[in-house]
């Protein structure tokens, strides 16, 4: 896709996109409800044309093609089933209205239906399904048809979590299996890291970062991604010359160590809680350490945070650390793991 944009009024819901997606590979459009990541599935689909720019499918502009013309399949949030057809019928409709002849038909459909584990449920209606059923039909009813790239429209939010996690391992293992150019719109950034070869993090109508679920969470170019994606420590700094940026937490002034250096003066540095770590109270540090004192502790099972003072500062530490409120602490902050935020409004 180059270029893309997409205007409702004085709304621009899709602002110059510029986007490629390998084939083959399992891509997400992550973003907050309105950033625009269902206009472009709707664009990408056909269901919608753009402003201007170009949408391409195998090195063809396909731009102007129709949604009918498209090798694309969407399923939508809602699933979109027929009510009146049957399973068979539903999964077949697509076959039919393309005119393929009756024996074919019943051996795609019935290797379909297998794949996905919906042997027996020929004959049923839809609302005869529980929920993961009918987001299974409507996969079965968009493959069989063998599209290029199966567009997922938050497919999975109507589900509950145990059942979306269920279907979040199928659907990954579907496209591995298939060697399908999938592409999901989610607003779910656990889901979204979870599924994906590689993902775009969208605000207002714009493409902020693509890259892998870990170099996106890892090197989060904006403040925006780096809060979207999970909780982040942002942290005011000034560069100087040394290599060195200094913070200030609280009342006191700490100095800190990047592996790359800011390409501001003044600016912001993010870093993961969980990448904080515990230091020694004997070590020897001359840069990238701070004292603190915890004080509160919040558990999560397998993991807990810390929030300390001076701060705002929260570290995610293993349970088998046993921290109290009141103790003291050295904290560590890995210079691999403070990042450089761009100044951008996003």
């Amino acid at each position: 896709m180059a270029k893309a944009v997409k205007s409702y009024g004085n709304l621009k819901a899709l602002n110059s996109v510029d986007l490629e997606v390998q084939k083959g590979e399992f891509f997400t459009l992550l973003g907050p409800s309105g950033c625009g990541k269902t206009t472009l599935l709707r664009v990408i689909a056909g269901l919608e044309l753009p402003d201007s720019g170009h949408v391409f499918l195998g090195g063809h502009d396909i731009t102007q093609f129709p949604a009918a013309k498209r090798q694309v399949n969407t399923v939508f949030q809602s699933y979109a089933l027929f009510p009146h057809l049957d399973i068979f019928e539903n999964v077949a409709f697509g076959l039919k209205a393309r005119n393929f002849e009756a024996g074919l038909i019943k051996n795609k459909v019935g290797t379909t239906l297998e794949m996905l584990d919906l042997n027996g449920l020929e004959k049923r209606f839809p609302h005869q399904l529980s929920g993961g059923q009918k987001q299974r039909v409507a996969l079965a009813r968009a493959l069989v048809n063998e599209p290029q790239i199966l567009l997922l429209d938050e497919p999975m939010s109507a589900l509950d979590a145990h059942l979306r996690s269920r279907v979040q391992e199928d659907l990954r293992r579907l496209q591995r299996q298939l060697d399908t150019t999938f592409i999901l719109v989610t607003h779910d950034q656990d889901e979204a890291m979870m599924i994906s070869d590689r993902l775009a993090v969208m605000s207002k109508g714009q493409v902020i970062q693509t890259g892998t679920p870990r170099e996106v969470y890892s090197k989060p170019k904006t403040q925006f991604v780096a809060e979207f994606l999970g909780a982040a420590n942002i942290l005011d700094a000034e560069r100087h010359d040394n290599g060195l940026v200094t913070t200030a937490l609280g009342s006191k002034r700490f100095s800190l160590r990047l592996n790359q250096a800011p390409p501001w003066d003044k600016g912001r540095v993010a870093i993961r809680p969980e990448h904080i770590r515990m230091a020694d109270p004997a070590c020897s540090l001359d840069t990238n350490w701070v004292d603190a004192k915890v004080l509160e502790t919040i558990y999560r099972g397998q993991s807990q945070d810390l929030l300390l003072d001076p701060g705002p500062v929260r570290v995610r530490t293993t349970t088998k650390n046993h921290v109290s409120p009141g103790d003291e602490v050295i904290l560590f902050f890995p210079p691999d793991d403070l990042v450089a935020l761009d100044n951008l409004s996003n």
